[in-house]
């Protein structure tokens, strides 16, 4: 049976847990507006990856008009899983819209339901 840690070494310990998820927060938090940047060309332009790329930031937009398989994502190479993970959790960690970390987010974002949608 296991033993329970005395008080001071439990919140010790539960600190430490906040203390990296914080940094792991912060640190994916700054990586997100990156990957966005890098995704958004991929999105644009006519590869095997953009259809899979646009209508997933399409469906980080506005999930109700543009629903996404997260299977699709499968078909993308490592490093662009990668930077959709990160966008992911930057949308799920901020009330802000995806396009607003963007220049433009609003022309971008309607040139993308031009294509994808």
């Amino acid at each position: 049976m296991p033993q329970a840690q005395p008080a001071g070494e439990k919140n010790l310990f539960d600190a430490l847990v906040q203390y990296q998820c914080a940094q792991t927060s912060k640190e994916l938090l700054e990586a997100g507006p990156r990957a966005l940047a890098r995704l958004v060309p991929i999105a644009l332009r006519e590869a095997g990856e953009s259809r899979v790329v646009g209508r997933f930031l399409l469906g980080l937009h506005d999930a109700q008009a543009h629903p996404f398989a997260l299977t699709d994502l499968r078909s993308l190479d490592i490093g662009v899983f990668e930077d959709c993970l990160c966008v992911l959790y930057l949308a799920f960690l901020n009330e802000r819209a995806v396009q607003n970390y963007l220049p433009r987010g609003r022309m971008i974002f309607n040139q993308l339901r031009e294509y994808w949608a």
